[in-house]
């Protein structure tokens, strides 16, 4: 059996104790191992595969060449993130889950390679850029996640001057602030946001638009506007005690930890350590957070209505957190949380759930067994429960929602029902994944593009 390089990771009893990251990568002999596995079809199905085009074939065929520097361009011609994708893209159900060596044993570890050469460019400082001869154009960008990161970079390598407003104090959005260091180190994430700003991209962090500058005033002084200001307002069960101490958005929880440095020891901003804690869903972010506390010694549990096989987040990301001792009380649901005289956390009263066949969508739908609700002790409660976009941005302009209160766009594109203004990611899709934030970016940038040809 053909089987692939399996990476180096730290193991799971030292790793609990650390925010150091889990996957540790190919080295020279494994990537080239690895890389000489690929059959370099002549219709690559895995290019198909990827939402940002990147060659996939010709990359790997630079690595069997030892030629790292060639398998750097060909990936930054199509991808401005490659040390990102290549830690956190869902590359199995991308690139990988079309590789046509999948369908008869493993497929070839596409995102593994990625990250290989994209870590051997920033250890080498390549740059991938040849001279940019400047259009005069100038294009603000509302948001440095994942989406205007992508749209920033495709706009200034085609001669645009682009600035872009970042509400917090460090550009990278969810990337720096909803991603556990243990899964995407922010040095990582400063350096693929250098290697914009040596391409000419402006970034003001501390500016949350519709306050301190409006889109309108965006609109008159630039020739073009991107919104991609994400989705980061948590959403919750609307059940009795969720305004309990001890309740908290998984958004707070990866925020405080991640972009405030709460797991630190002289942290200004430290999680208080609970000793039980439910994180609530089961969704990647639910598995960063659950294993976020897990580092923080709290004994933490995740509740997930559903049963293992309808978990919606990564394979590798569940393996891993069985691993570090992440305790599954799966078809289980809350019904209320449990407080104390000073509205503390004491538990939760929970009821069982039962799988029914699956519907239209192909999803199996779930029911309450009311005889069984229980109660469970616990002193947090975690939601992690998906998330919707804070319009806070496009407060006073006449810009167009959906019915879900998304920003519209015209069909199939990216522009918004105003003049020069242009939207993409998780403001326009709700909650997803980054590379598809990545994808909407740079169709923005596109679109923006072709419109001043």
């Amino acid at each position: 059996m053909d089987e692939k390089v399996k990476g180096r990771v730290q193991e799971p009893k030292e790793r609990v104790k650390n925010f150091n990251e889990v996957e540790l990568g190919f080295n020279d002999e494994e990537a080239l191992k690895e890389a000489s596995r690929c059959l370099q079809c002549p219709n690559p199905r895995c290019v198909q595969g990827c939402p940002v085009n990147i060659m996939i074939p010709h990359f790997i065929k630079a690595i069997k060449e030892h030629d790292l520097k060639k398998a750097y361009e060909i990936i930054t011609e199509s991808s401005s993130l490659p040390a990102v994708c290549g830690r956190v893209c869902p590359q199995e159900k991308q690139c990988e889950k079309m590789c046509i060596k999948g369908f008869k044993g493993d497929a070839i570890s596409i995102g593994s390679l990625e990250r290989y050469v994209a870590d051997v460019a920033i250890k080498n400082n390549y740059n991938s850029e040849k001279s940019i001869t400047k259009n005069g154009k100038k294009v603000a960008i509302i948001g440095s996640g994942p989406a205007g990161l992508t749209c920033a970079g495709d706009l200034a390598k085609a001669g645009f001057d682009v600035t872009i407003y970042e509400i917090l104090h460090k550009a990278g959005g969810v990337l720096t602030y909803g991603i556990p260091e243990f899964r995407l180190p922010k040095k990582i994430v400063e350096k693929e946001v250098e290697s914009l700003e040596k391409l000419g991209v402006n970034i003001l962090t501390d500016v949350p638009v519709g306050n301190a500058i409006t889109l309108l005033q965006l609109q008159k002084e630039y020739d073009a506007v991107f919104v991609g200001s994400g989705a980061g307002l948590p959403k919750f069960m609307g059940i009795e005690g969720e305004d309990a101490n001890g309740v908290f958005s998984a958004n707070e929880i990866l925020t405080r930890i991640n972009l405030m440095g709460a797991y630190k020891s002289d942290s200004k901003t430290p999680i208080k350590k609970a000793k039980k804690a439910y994180i609530i869903g089961g969704g990647n972010v639910a598995m960063d957070a659950v294993r976020s506390l897990k580092r923080l010694g709290i004994e933490t549990h995740l509740m997930y209505r559903r049963g293992l096989d309808e978990l919606p987040a990564r394979k590798m990301e569940v393996e891993h957190a069985k691993e570090e001792g992440i305790i599954f009380d799966l078809l289980t649901n809350p019904k209320r949380i449990l407080t104390n005289e000073n509205n503390d956390v004491i538990g939760m009263e929970v009821v069982d759930m039962e799988l029914k066949e699956p519907g239209e969508d192909g999803r199996r739908s779930v029911v309450e067994k009311p005889e069984s609700i229980h109660n469970v002790e616990c002193d947090m409660v975690v939601m992690a429960l998906g998330t919707s976009p804070n319009h806070g941005a496009i407060k006073d302009s006449s810009i167009e929602l959906t019915e879900r209160g998304l920003i519209k766009t015209e069909e199939e594109k990216t522009k918004t029902s105003l003049n020069n203004v242009y939207a993409g990611g998780d403001a326009v899709t709700g909650a997803a994944t980054v590379i598809l934030a990545m994808e909407a970016g740079k169709k923005a940038a596109k679109e923006i593009i072709e419109s001043f040809a």
